[in-house]
């Protein structure tokens, strides 16, 4: 029986409030099945452990490339906390020293500027037509009834270059995400599944939310779930147009331009170690 040869990867692991991504640096070298290795190396237990698996790679479009995989192995399009930590690696690693960076994505070319500690991505306008997102329903889904079990929601879909419904909920530290999330996620409407939050109102410019991530399950944090629902704030009448995100792995700052209609999202990205590992 043959053996499967593994070859020594450096990767780095990083954060952006919680939300904990594996980088691999894939400019000169790129896997041939990333979804496998997204399973390996993401496990807890018997890997490194995160949420996201996000690759470098070369772009022919932007300055650089970003590929980003689940837990489950699925490929994401969007990933606000990814992008900020892979801006910060690109600086740490001496790979530019640009101030502001194009990167090309799934979802589309996304631009990020450094702030000092902060790092600030354009995150683009948000789609809101159903079949944009997608959802299987037409025109803009905003405050939609919907009956999952015997729980009644109401939903507010968007893509903000990957899909996601909010939900707004007057508990949301005590509602069970873990049971209702993943109903939502796989739900038929939501022909790529979709990611999911639920949003407690503190204020017209404080949301307090907690996520359930399409192919990672309830993550500390999520930079396009803060986008959605700060847009879904908007549409609802529930906040302004520049807000603060209070989430379990801390804060992030959003804000939906009136002059251009792209949303811009605001935090940190922190350096958490660096390896290697047999994949």
């Amino acid at each position: 029986m043959t053996q499967t040869k593994h070859k020594e990867r450096p990767f780095v692991k990083m954060h952006g409030l919680g939300n904990d991504v594996i980088i691999f640096d894939c400019m000169k070298s790129v896997f041939s099945n990333p979804a496998h290795i997204a399973r390996k190396v993401l496990n807890r237990h018997t890997g490194v452990g995160g949420d996201q698996l996000v690759l470098l790679t070369k772009s022919r479009k932007a300055d650089f490339g970003m590929r980003i995989f689940n837990h489950d192995g699925s490929e994401a399009e969007m990933c606000g906390n990814g992008l900020r930590c892979l801006a910060r690696y690109i600086r740490d690693a001496k790979l530019s020293q640009k101030k502001e960076m194009k990167v090309e994505t799934l979802g589309g070319i996304r631009g990020v500027r450094f702030l000092g500690n902060q790092i600030e991505a354009d995150m683009g306008e948000p789609q809101m037509k159903g079949k944009d997102i997608p959802v299987n329903l037409s025109g803009r889904i905003i405050n939609r009834p919907l009956k999952i079990e015997s729980k009644d929601f109401r939903i507010t879909c968007l893509s903000v270059g990957n899909p996601h419904c909010v939900v707004f909920n007057d508990d949301v530290a005590n509602f069970p995400v873990e049971r209702f999330g993943p109903l939502l996620e796989n739900y038929h409407l939501f022909p790529r599944r979709i990611n999911v939050s639920f949003v407690n109102v503190i204020s017209k410019n404080e949301l307090f939310m907690r996520i359930w991530e399409r192919g990672a399950g309830e993550t500390r944090s999520c930079g396009t779930a803060a986008c959605a629902a700060t847009v879904a704030g908007v549409l609802n009448g529930f906040a302004e147009r520049k807000v603060t995100i209070v989430q379990p792995g801390g804060k992030l700052e959003v804000e939906w331009s009136r002059k251009d209609n792209h949303i811009y999202l605001r935090g940190p990205a922190e350096m958490i170690f660096k390896g290697t590992i047999l994949v």
